[in-house]
């Protein structure tokens, strides 16, 4: 069992920009209701690619904040959790220790791991780093989401035990690797695409590279626009 770190965010303008975001995300000291869609007082600006049953709960590991000081220096941001938009922070877990489909149980709620995180320019924007988002998909150290399976009450003091590995061989690490490095390899694109438990969008982007041959194009998602 870990102890957790809980945040939550409103929507708010980016830093510099009128553009409004819930990426900024401050730890609570209070239970929180976590339905299908999110922590209770959590929110997200543009629900076309932000939350959802699919992304209902985002993990960042603490361990990668050390990283990004080493990367980057002190910035300010990476002096506690919430700089990532995360909703959970934790010591103990990160992307080549957690696979596609692990079910925990957190509070009295149970959540199991349904994708990787895919960083977007509003990464860039509130970290005031060149390119952050494209540094972020490059260096593995993404975080991912959780579904809801069973909705519950979920308290800063509560643990993150895991309960169950659906597909343990399918690492968080294993998929960005498929997806971002050795990107046209055809036998790990074909598991991917039968991967039950993987976020259906995801299972989408692997049976696209197969059927054209071709890797999308992320320009838009990782600059986007201020």
């Amino acid at each position: 069992m870990l102890k957790m770190t809980l945040l939550t965010g409103r929507v708010a303008p980016l830093p510099g920009s009128a553009r409004l975001s819930g990426i900024a995300k401050s730890p609570v000291d209070r239970t929180l209701q976590l339905g299908p869609t999110g922590l209770e007082g959590d929110e997200q600006a543009d629900l076309r690619v932000h939350g959802g049953i699919e992304k209902a709960v985002h993990h960042y590991p603490r361990e990668h904040y050390a990283d990004w000081q080493a990367d980057l220096g002190p910035l300010p941001l990476l002096a506690a959790p919430g700089a990532f938009g995360e909703n959970i922070s934790t010591l103990g877990l990160i992307e080549t220790s957690v696979a596609v489909g692990d079910i925990f149980r957190m509070g009295s709620a149970l959540v199991q791991v349904s994708q990787g995180r895919q960083p977007c320019w509003k990464l860039t924007q509130r970290l005031g780093v060149p390119d952050m988002a494209r540094r972020v998909q490059g260096s593995g150290r993404t975080g991912w989401y959780y579904r809801v399976l069973e909705p519950g009450l979920v308290a800063p003091e509560d643990a993150l035990e895991l309960v169950e590995r659906i597909a343990p061989d399918w690492s968080l690490h294993r998929i960005w690797h498929a997806f971002y490095i050795d990107r046209m390899n055809a036998a790990e694109l074909r598991g991917i695409a039968d991967l039950e438990v993987l976020a259906e969008n995801w299972r989408r982007y692997a049976q696209n590279r197969l059927d054209s041959g071709r890797i999308e194009d992320w320009t838009r998602r990782l600059k986007g626009s201020a």
